[in-house]
């Protein structure tokens, strides 16, 4: 193989003969690129189904810049590359709300073999869209939608525009601000929309939230919001993050770190539970309908993943000295033995590296060595997000080392598995 060859399959962090020694070895499997320059390509959040049932058709955003913060004036295409068909891109459609961390929310609506969906904004007012890829019909919902139920017949959202104020890069441009001077609004919090009707309701409030204690004093001085929603594989429950920032008591602004924890409850808002009362928790996905797998650091124990049974104080180290760093974690489809997720990149050789973790045998297998370049930083940088197919042989990652832009990667992971 020649050093160009390196060079495209992702591999440009790592040496020359280091490369060499392991793709002899077999470590490394395959990569290479499904979007190109000179426009810019990403997906974005590593929750949500980017590959169709037949892992034929992968979803991306394409965008013609990079580097500064979204207005709200900036519109994005949507489409999904044909990985039967020279990799072609096909138009989709566009979206005037999106972040450079979750893109608009696109992706396949679970249980349906053709529908894809996405955020938009019509005027101040966000909105959504359901798109039939065989019939080309189009049915627009009046409310934008944070996360799909696996059963797709729902979906769960908080308030996007607040998200956008207290954590830009997460919410979206271009929405109404008026709520802006109340620190937990009654109207403002978690709802559930229906797919078919459209109808949409408030399900958790924020004023509800504060009432509950945290560790065991109320919650004064502070500004909340929701984010970061994922819906049960049984579609019964949701968790949603509850975070919150205090006022600094000499200069009244608002500090710029925040607390957070998590929360838990049925879709229709009851029975709510605070799962993580720790005020730290990162990244998560659900393992099953009672367990939670996340980033956290619980009292007395090691920062680091951790299964926690829903409702219960029931808790587990996975990966313990071995996956010890926060990254985007997500369960192979229909193999609960292997977790599938990502580093942060590295403060030397600023590489990204995707890996699997196979949770019997306490092994990481990387999956290579990928470099983000420093000015990808702070709300637009581009982290690898690894997303899995329907058939968990594939695996998709954002990541600019390539030297023209962000773009969307492909992994073939099958022959890890089949080992």
């Amino acid at each position: 193989m020649q050093r160009r060859d390196f060079l495209k399959a992702g591999l440009c962090g790592l040496s020359y003969a280091a490369i060499a020694s392991r793709i002899q070895a077999g470590e490394l499997p395959p990569v290479r690129a499904i979007t190109t320059g000179p426009k810019f390509h990403w997906f974005g959040y590593y929750d949500k189904l980017e590959f169709d049932p037949t892992d034929r058709y992968v979803l991306s955003n394409q965008v013609d810049f990079e580097h500064r913060t979204p207005t709200a004036d900036d519109v994005i295409k949507v489409g999904m590359v044909d990985l039967k068909n020279n990799d072609k891109w096909i138009e989709l459609g566009q979206s005037n709300a999106w972040g450079w961390q979750q893109g608009c929310m696109l992706q396949w609506r679970p249980s349906s073999e053709s529908e894809v969906f996405w955020n938009d904004r019509v005027g101040n007012e966000f909105v959504s869209h359901l798109l039939d890829v065989k019939t080309m019909k189009r049915r627009t919902i009046p409310s934008a939608i944070y996360t799909l139920s696996p059963d797709g017949r729902f979906g769960i959202t908080a308030d996007f525009a607040r998200i956008q104020f207290f954590r830009p890069g997460y919410g979206y441009a271009g929405g109404r601000t008026d709520f802006m001077d109340d620190p937990a609004p009654k109207d403002s919090g978690v709802f559930y929309v229906d797919l078919t009707t459209g109808e949409k309701k408030l399900i958790l409030s924020l004023d509800q939230i504060i009432q509950i204690p945290f560790q065991g004093e109320k919650i004064k001085n502070s500004w909340h919001w929701f984010n970061h929603l994922l819906i049960s594989p049984d579609s019964k429950r949701f968790i949603v993050l509850h975070r919150w920032r205090s006022l600094d008591p000499e200069t009244g602004e608002m500090t710029k770190r925040w607390k957070t924890r998590m929360v838990t409850a049925n879709v229709d808002g009851s029975d709510v539970y605070i799962l993580n009362p720790t005020g730290m928790t990162s990244h998560f996905v659900w393992r099953d309908p009672e367990h939670v797998c996340m980033y956290t650091q619980p009292e007395g124990k090691p920062a680091g993943f951790y299964v926690y049974k829903d409702r219960t104080a029931e808790i587990e180290h996975v990966g313990a000295g071995v996956m010890t760093s926060d990254g985007h974690n997500t369960y192979l489809p229909g193999r609960l033995d292997w977790i599938l997720n990502d580093s942060y990149p590295d403060r030397v050789s600023r590489e990204q590296k995707p890996f699997l973790y196979h949770i019997p045998t306490n092994r990481r297998i990387e999956l290579g060595g990928f470099y983000l370049d420093p000015k990808y930083v702070g709300e637009w940088r581009c982290d690898t997000h690894p997303r899995a197919s329907r058939s968990g042989k594939l695996v998709a990652i954002d990541s600019p080392h390539g030297g023209n832009g962000r773009q969307v990667y492909l992994i073939d992971i099958s022959a890890i598995l089949d080992s």
